[in-house]
């Protein structure tokens, strides 16, 4: 803790930029404890709280700018491309994009503050073609919100974060031992919870070309589309004649149907893992013929099928954004 302050008031400002720079860009950096140790040594003078104010809120714009314009320019494919990487992959997308149908652009005022919504809000608002000046409104009294409420801790804590670096510095190397094993610990438990999600996921799949070969053969399957409406809006195409479902009532509309009945489910996320979710759900409700479509969405287009529905939906989603703005 005393290294960390000493290192906070050698380099100052340039700390504070890169740490919250890196945290906006999605790098695991603690940037909240950078900033509250800041305006702890802002209350002795060492440095402007207006200064601290304004260095990091404009890393914050710079990081959050860069991923609203990723989502802008690549979609959805930003947000699979995160989920891949989360340690917990199960819901990075699903509940940040249930978040941001709900509040629409005012969940950026509070996105910084949740684990996984900070980084993926900025992407979900440039896929949802959120229009810039209004995702620059929320998104800089977000970032002055979560910037003023850490920088006024350090302020009103002072006199304790003094003597918590004094205790640590009293503990020596054990704090720092400890620290580092609890880390460890916490990567290794998610690192566990992530395979056994995957695990979970295992199941008999349907590719493509077999799906394509039931339709042709007269045998055409119930087909469940289980997406968010966030990524209906997005890419408002579909396989022909799917049922766009709610993934946590899948068989709200399928009560009149046999329970052998074939019943493939897709979805555009990472390792099918909605549609996985949804054939379980449904299987345990008797259904007994069930299996996500490998790739999901995004394998039944690239192998040139054709689909319901319009490939450019950035018009209408626009206006969705605009709407949820207010």
């Amino acid at each position: 803790m005393q290294q960390f302050i000493a290192l906070t008031n050698q380099y100052g400002l340039l700390l504070v930029f890169v740490g919250v720079l890196l945290a906006s860009l999605g790098i695991p950096i603690p940037a909240m404890p950078i900033l509250i140790v800041a305006g702890a040594l802002a209350a002795d003078k060492t440095f402007s709280v207006f200064g601290i104010f304004a260095v990091a809120m404009f890393a914050c714009l710079i990081g959050d700018i860069a991923w609203f314009a990723a989502g802008r320019y690549y979609g959805h494919r930003v947000m699979k491309m995160l989920c891949r990487i989360s340690l917990s992959p199960d819901s990075c997308v699903r509940q940040t994009e249930t978040f941001y149908e709900r509040w629409g652009a005012k969940a950026l005022l509070i996105a910084k503050f949740i684990p996984g919504l900070s980084t993926i809000a900025q992407p979900l608002a440039g896929a949802m073609r959120l229009p810039l000046q209004p995702f620059l409104a929320f998104d800089a009294v977000g970032a002055a919100i979560w910037i003023g409420i850490s920088v006024g801790a350090g302020l009103l804590f002072r006199t304790q974060i003094d003597r918590a670096g004094q205790y640590l510095v009293g503990t020596g190397t054990v704090t720092l031992y400890l620290a580092g094993t609890l880390f460890l610990l916490f990567l290794a438990f998610k690192w566990w919870e992530r395979q056994r999600f995957y695990k979970a996921l295992r199941m008999a799949r349907i590719s493509v070309a077999e799906l394509q070969r039931l339709v042709h053969a007269g045998t055409r399957p119930v087909i469940l589309d289980v997406r968010s409406e966030s990524a209906r809006r997005m890419d408002a195409r579909k396989i022909p004649g799917a049922l766009q479902v709610d993934m946590t009532e899948p068989d709200k509309n399928l009560e009149h149907l046999p329970r052998d009945t074939e019943v493939v489910v897709y979805c555009s996320c990472p390792n099918e893992a909605s549609a996985a979710r949804v054939a379980r759900l449904l299987m345990d409700r008797g259904f007994l013929r069930v299996r996500p479509l490998t790739g999901g969405l995004d394998a039944w287009l690239a192998g040139g099928h054709a689909a319901e529905g319009a490939a450019d939906t950035a018009g209408e989603a626009g206006q969705a954004a605009e709407k949820t703005v207010l």
